[in-house]
């Protein structure tokens, strides 16, 4: 590869500098995400505009949900919405892990966008975690409180066990078809794990995310193929989340880095974790935050730069050039031998 950074950091190995790279999920461009070509030839803008040191598959966290036959739709100002929510001990009986041809379209976009890269940067594949797939399941859509699913965890906790064995096993199977695609990394989303308690936490979302993680192939090419967890939410819990068998764990803008990283040690690397309300900054502050964070996780290996979530769809263009700049130029002399 000509630039492996990302592969390298990801395992606390020793590299020149801290790669960077951002995200922005498909949402209601679900239709986009579902052509291949599309798809390859939006994951691929970004690295041709900016020196990103990986790219992301352009996909949805809920393509597996849909793949079960949900109905997956999107309200304009709403968000993603099911037309058959998970709500009671039938539609739980009838959940099944999906054919995963009905996703052939994320595996073709993985394959095409892999070999377009040409070895310029690595490919990351991701899905949303067992729990937060539920969470839209049982919702129906997004929640503000997580009444019916958290309803269901306290008074029914024997279905949503279930519902979460059936996403570990199908997200497992649908990670481990984006690495045989061509997948050199692979990332959890799980973006409402931090609404939960702590009991409910480890037993309903890091359990399962701990399923799919054993599951996973370790190795393709002949390279390790890191794994990611990123609990939105979930700096109370980064000691269990470092032995959830994860290489690296996303930390979002409200942790500092420099706990963070004293908390799980060398146990693994760590992602993040600035606000992505920075880049709507002047680029001078942009780079004095850029500075902050990387002096915050200090020397050594192991820091991936990355926004705390997923980059707003305001952002100005300008503002990522000046991120990426900022934190290539000033990350090399902490690596420096």
């Amino acid at each position: 590869m000509q630039n492996d950074t990302l592969l390298r950091a990801l395992l606390r190995e020793p590299t020149p500098y801290t790669p960077i790279w951002v995200m922005r999920q498909a949402g209601s461009f679900l239709a986009l995400a579902q052509t291949p070509e599309l798809a390859c030839e939006v994951t691929l803008q970004p690295l041709d505009r900016f020196a990103l040191d990986a790219a992301i598959i352009f996909s949805d966290i809920l393509t597996v949900p849909d793949a079960m036959g949900l109905g997956l739709y999107f309200v304009e100002g709403e968000g993603p919405k099911f037309e058959r929510p998970v709500r009671d001990e039938g539609d739980v009986a009838r959940l099944a892990v999906p054919d995963m041809a009905k996703l052939r379209y994320v595996f073709d976009a993985v394959a095409m966008t892999r070999k377009a890269l040409a070895g310029r940067a690595p490919l990351i594949g991701f899905s949303g975690s067992p729990f937060t797939l539920a969470c839209y399941m049982v919702e129906g859509g997004g929640s503000d409180d997580f009444r019916r699913v958290k309803t269901m965890l306290y008074a029914r906790p024997e279905l949503l066990h279930r519902i979460l064995a059936v996403n570990a096993d199908a997200v497992t199977a649908y990670l481990n078809a984006q690495i045989e695609a061509g997948a050199q990394a692979v990332m959890l989303f799980d973006t409402w794990g931090g609404a939960l308690s702590e009991a409910a936490y480890l037993e309903f979302s890091l359990a399962y995310a701990k399923r799919v993680l054993a599951g996973l192939k370790r190795t393709s090419g002949g390279r390790i193929v890191p794994r990611i967890l990123f609990t939105k939410g979930g700096g109370a819990w980064l000691e269990a989340m470092a032995d959830s068998g994860a290489d690296a764990l996303g930390v979002d803008w409200q942790t500092s880095i420099a706990e963070a990283r004293r908390r799980v040690g060398s146990r693994v690397a760590l992602q993040g974790n600035m606000d992505p309300m920075a880049l709507f900054a002047p680029a001078e502050a942009i780079e004095r935050e850029a500075r902050r964070i990387l002096e915050a996780y200090g020397p050594g290996p192991g820091h991936v730069f990355n926004l705390g979530h997923g980059i707003s769809q305001h952002t100005p263009p300008e503002a990522v050039r000046a991120l990426v700049d900022a934190v290539h130029g000033a990350s090399v002399a902490a690596h420096a031998p």
